[in-house]
């Protein structure tokens, strides 16, 4: 009997193959068909690729990044960290420290501090009352907080980061653990900023397995890249004293002109100028150091280094550099914080003599900051312009006359015609409000200059909102900034009313907060129907007394304790209708 055949002649058997399988199939019974039929399948599946199973995606990390900024540079770093988190896999939380409510704080992961220090070791202004809240005795307990805090300071004030530095211990002490150690940073901040945040980011990245798909991000290669601004080139097309010739003050309006349109700033906005060193004081460094035939250092000393600040650090690199044992003593003594007082760097090389290599005095030096200044004009009035208004700083000192590095640039070197570098910093803090919204207006001496952007503004767009301006200075007839502006503002209603306070005028002196108090009743009506208020100026004195002199006005007017006076006017803060820009 033949076998039945099963395989087709179109198998892909060569034929004495495939009569082989028939004749073995042929005889099998169809158990052991099923068994041959799975084991073929079993063969295939193991020798066959396994299929890819891609890991779930990690969600994404959550980090706050909590920042108290005064002028600004604790806020762009703020967000240049974000820019680097989000790119790293992280969900970045930005939180000003005025809108930090501290209960908030054990519900955050990972935190992240940028902390200015102000003044004398003091914080913002901004971030006074969270501040306080946090090193209050009611503060939470922080044990399942990781942070890392990056302090912000200037090495010409004794206490040198002082509050990012209690912050530092405060947040330890709440039983959060840290994740790096604090950076302590000087106005040359971007390069050592930068590298604090690339380790930084990189120690709150998770621990992640080997089979898991992380990409990794060049932290250190894009930090330099968000950080970095250029200045623009100006040219000086107005240079005017506003002051009379009998006044004992010197007050410049500066108006640039730019190459193009001018920076895109709005009201409120401040410009920083770069300014050069007085020539005749670097000669004389030049001098004392045995260093006055290197043009190429003279050169960066009058436009690139700072040769007027000194510091404990400063005395310290020129004491290691000369050992001269009299600065030793005075150091080691504990005697350099009160010698430095009104002091600069060409006291410490004529009061302790030494010849210096050129490095050598590069060392003792840092880079020349620039100087922010509010911008006094309005793009819609003005153009392509910018106005700036800088009163001269002279003074006399340790038998040495003196004078501010910038404002005596400006007051004696930049004249019309000449050209000077400049960048936009602009103050998201310090906005016009909506043109129905009344505004309320404080500025003393120079704090005035916003405020002129402001009263352009508002004319320009035809705003219906109420402005009242609060300005002071030493006399009416020979200081009085803008007096023809201000008066034809009163006419043509972009401006409603001004109140004056000229602390020279009168036996007893008068200032902007006694006027305030003098107009309580109308300040409190205009605050108690949606008024803005701005204080722009003196941040030590002028800042401090005129919002005292306003909680005194609500606790008078509204018959409130002073508790719930001062709850008013922090309600004020919190809703973002209390502004300062102070200095």
């Amino acid at each position: 009997m033949t076998a039945l055949a099963l395989l087709p002649q179109t198998a892909p058997f060569k034929d004495d193959d495939r009569l082989s399988l028939d004749r073995v199939l042929g005889a099998a019974s169809p158990i052991q068909r099923a068994w041959l039929a799975g084991f073929l399948a079993g063969i295939d599946a193991g020798q066959a690729p396994l299929p890819r199973v891609d890991a779930p995606a990690r969600a994404a990390e959550p980090l706050t990044i909590l920042f108290a900024s005064e002028s600004g540079n604790a806020e762009r770093l703020a967000q240049d960290i974000a820019k680097l988190a989000r790119k790293g896999g992280f969900k970045p939380k930005i939180i000003d420290f005025a809108d930090l409510d501290i209960a908030d704080l054990p519900k955050q992961s990972r935190l992240v501090v940028i902390a200015a220090t102000w003044g004398e070791g003091e914080p913002p202004s901004r971030a006074t009352r969270a501040y306080a809240d946090l090193m209050g005795a009611s503060a939470p307990r922080l044990e399942g907080l990781t942070f890392a805090v990056l302090a912000l300071g200037d090495t010409a004030y004794a206490e040198f980061c002082a509050v990012g530095k209690a912050i530092d211990a405060r947040l330890a002490e709440l039983g959060a653990s840290r994740a790096v150690e604090r950076i302590d940073c000087d106005l040359d901040f971007e390069s050592p900023a930068a590298t604090w945040i690339k380790s930084t980011l990189e120690a709150f990245t998770p621990a992640q397995d080997a089979a898991d798909n992380v990409v990794s991000v060049d932290f250190s290669s894009r930090a330099g890249v968000e950080i970095s601004r250029d200045p623009v080139a100006a040219e000086v097309i107005e240079h005017v004293n506003l002051n009379s010739s009998r006044s004992d003050k010197e007050t410049i309006h500066l108006a640039f002109g730019f190459d193009g349109a001018a920076p895109a700033y709005e009201p409120g906005d401040s410009l920083e100028l770069f300014p050069e060193n007085d020539p005749a004081l670097v000669d004389a460094v030049l001098a004392a150091t045995g260093l006055s035939r290197e043009e190429s250092l003279r050169s960066r000393l009058l436009n690139e280094r700072d040769i007027t600040t000194l510091s404990i650090k400063t005395l310290e690199t020129f004491a290691a550099e000369t050992g001269h044992r009299e600065l030793r003593k005075l150091l080691d003594e504990e005697q350099a914080r009160a010698w430095i007082e009104g002091r600069q760097l060409i006291d410490l090389v004529e009061a302790f003599p030494a010849a210096l290599t050129a490095d050598q005095l590069t060392a003792l030096t840092r880079p020349l900051p620039p100087r922010a200044y509010s911008i006094a004009s309005s793009r819609k009035e003005v153009g392509d312009e910018a106005h700036l208004l800088i009163a001269a700083v002279r003074y006399e000192a340790h038998g040495r006359k003196r004078g501010g590095v910038a404002s005596t640039f400006v007051a004696d070197r930049l004249k019309s015609g000449a050209t000077a570098r400049v960048r936009l910093k602009p103050n998201k803090h310090f906005r016009l409000p909506e043109p129905s919204t009344d505004i309320i207006m404080i500025g003393p001496g120079t704090g005035v200059a916003p405020f002129r952007a402001f009263v352009q503004e508002r004319r320009a767009i035809g705003a219906k909102g109420r402005s009242w301006l609060f300005f002071g200075d030493r006399h009416y007839t020979h200081d009085f900034l803008y007096q023809l502006e201000w008066q034809d503002a009163l006419k043509d209603g972009s401006l409603t009313r001004i109140d004056l306070a000229f602390s020279r005028d009168t036996p007893n002196k008068v200032y902007v907060q006694h006027r305030l108090w003098e107009q309580r009743r109308d300040l409190i009506e205009w605050l108690e129907n949606g008024a803005q208020l701005y204080v722009c100026g003196d941040a030590k004195a002028m800042a401090k007394d005129v919002r005292a002199a306003i909680v005194a006005a609500y606790a008078d007017v509204k018959a409130l304790s002073p508790e719930a006076a001062e709850q008013a006017v922090s309600e004020l803060e919190r809703g973002r209708r209390y502004h300062q820009d102070v200095y």
